[in-house]
């Protein structure tokens, strides 16, 4: 009995490795291709930050208006609101300086119905000023003003640091009449709606940033973020005089690249490996 179980199981199994492999192939480039791919990926990240180029850039080098990692000092009562990917999540992060334990987290998720990431902005900011009051209530901490930072991983135009205005909706969200608006605001005024809870929302970042940052407190020479899930993407820290997009030249400013696109390049006349990996 075991003799055909234990075929089938290996015939499966190669199957699945051989169809695994065939989409693999396509990955193994070679470092002339490597070498093609930087040079365009750079090219493309040096029209991101120039104001002349930026227009037309792929590669959009958005400023963030973090302009250091932590240095380890920090510390203080903060909630985190997560949103962008398959589900919300909220978490209470208070940071101490005690030797057991400096950094002590508690999270809960919350799902993002398709009717709400398909329906409208007051819909969506709705349920997620729901969520939070849900989450501060089970805390006993809705007396409490916190100062809360928003991770909102779609792309965004930043003047401040508690400012962003929605470019456009990536991944499965499209819900009206937040494109071109300050979320930051959208969301205060949900959560002013209830008038049952108040709450500082002090930063908004992508969720690159947020990971650099998370990071960069425990290992201050981390100066990349890197995302890969529902979608993919990196930030990282730039001099500022090489941002032509920010007034000044003293100093460093978190870029938050949204290489996402880097795969809407024209790959039909690309070498056929690149087309490849460009296209999957």
């Amino acid at each position: 009995m075991l003799g055909p179980i234990y075929h089938l199981s290996f015939s499966v199994e190669e199957t699945e490795i051989h169809t695994i492999d065939k989409y693999l192939y396509a990955m193994r480039l070679s470092d002339e291709t490597l070498i093609d791919i930087m040079t365009r990926f750079k090219k493309e990240m040096k029209n991101g930050l120039s104001r002349d180029f930026n227009p037309t850039a792929t590669v959009k080098m958005l400023p963030t208006f973090v302009r250091s990692i932590p240095d380890g000092s920090e510390k203080g009562d903060f909630i985190a609101l997560d949103l962008g990917g398959s589900s919300f999540r909220i978490l209470r992060v208070q940071v101490n300086h005690e030797k057991n334990q400096n950094v002590h987290m508690e999270s809960e998720v919350y799902d993002t119905p398709e009717n709400i990431v398909h329906g409208s902005g007051s819909q969506l900011f709705d349920h997620v000023a729901e969520c939070l009051g849900d989450f501060m209530e089970k805390r006993k901490i809705k007396d409490k003003k916190l100062p809360v930072g928003f991770t909102f991983s779609f792309p965004c135009q930043q003047s401040k640091i508690d400012e962003a205005i929605l470019i456009t909706w990536t991944k499965r969200f499209k819900a009206s009449g937040v494109e071109g608006a300050d979320v930051v605001k959208l969301l205060n005024k949900a959560i002013k709606k209830r008038g049952d809870y108040d709450a500082n929302i002090v930063a908004v970042v992508n969720d690159t940033v947020g990971t650099m940052m998370t990071c960069g407190y425990d290992d201050q020479q981390c100066e990349v973020g890197l995302i890969i899930g529902t979608g993919t993407n990196a930030c990282y820290m730039e001099e500022l005089r090489h941002i032509d997009l920010v007034e000044g030249d003293e100093g460093r400013m978190c870029i938050n690249t949204e290489w996402g696109p880097l795969s809407s390049w024209d790959y039909r006349h690309a070498p056929p490996r690149l087309a490849n990996f460009l296209y999957f």
